[in-house]
């Protein structure tokens, strides 16, 4: 499920900016500019977690995080230019979970909200993407656009092998030792075989990248920019 986040900020550029880096690390946000609003939607909303300025107008941080600990227990991370150690003591007695000093680390807060969260950073998928082609080292899978290559095993296994290794000649005695696996074993004189398959089901366009390398082997050269 998407983690819900509701920001407390009245600062129309670091309101944007946190906004905008919240939801590109994949948090649904919703976003209050005075401290009225942001109580009333912290109290409405279904929210995993509260990031809070102190210096709010209509209402103050503190008064919302006394409200939200008499009335309804939801996380809140204090984010504020306010660094006086009262300030921070007195948002912990009223519940605050964390505190925040501005300026800050957009990256730093997303590590501070999922730790508080109990979430995990999802590792970025590893895809190389040439000629229209994308090769997705996870999934193990290769697509032309979005239709899926027929590729064998073997065929998959000898292009991951040489897409992750850009520009470098892979020995055909290499290839067959990094293709090879229990169910498939693979050596150095079906190598030839397989990559003419492979090409043949890239296309013309895209198979320029596997540049045989004379005398040793193959060398994956997608064009300039891609890879």
């Amino acid at each position: 499920m998407t983690t819900r986040v509701l920001v407390v900020e009245d600062d129309p550029g670091v309101a944007a900016g946190l906004v905008r880096g919240l939801v590109a690390a994949g948090f649904w946000v919703e976003l209050a500019t005075n401290g009225r609003a942001g109580l009333e939607s912290a109290l409405r909303g279904a929210f995993d977690l509260v990031v809070l300025d102190l210096m709010l107008p209509e209402r103050s941080g503190l008064e919302i995080l006394a409200d939200l600990d008499r009335r309804r227990r939801i996380p809140v991370i204090v984010l504020t230019a306010r660094t006086d150690l009262p300030d921070r003591l007195r948002s912990f007695d009223l519940g605050a979970i964390d505190y925040v000093p501005k300026p800050f680390f957009l990256e730093e807060l997303v590590a501070r909200i999922r730790l508080h969260l109990g979430l995990r950073a999802a590792a970025p998928r590893r895809r190389v993407r040439f000629s229209g082609v994308t090769v997705d080292l996870d999934a193990r899978v290769a697509r032309q656009g979005e239709a899926a290559l027929p590729l064998t095993r073997a065929e998959l296994d000898v292009l991951a092998y040489l897409v992750e290794r850009p520009g470098r000649a892979i020995p055909r005695e290499q290839l067959a030792e990094g293709a090879s696996s229990s169910l498939e074993p693979c050596d150095a004189r079906t190598i030839d075989s397989h990559v003419a398959r492979i090409r043949k089901k890239l296309g013309e366009g895209a198979a320029a990248a596997i540049v045989t390398v004379w005398g040793i082997g193959y060398r994956f050269e997608p064009p300039e920019g891609e890879g």
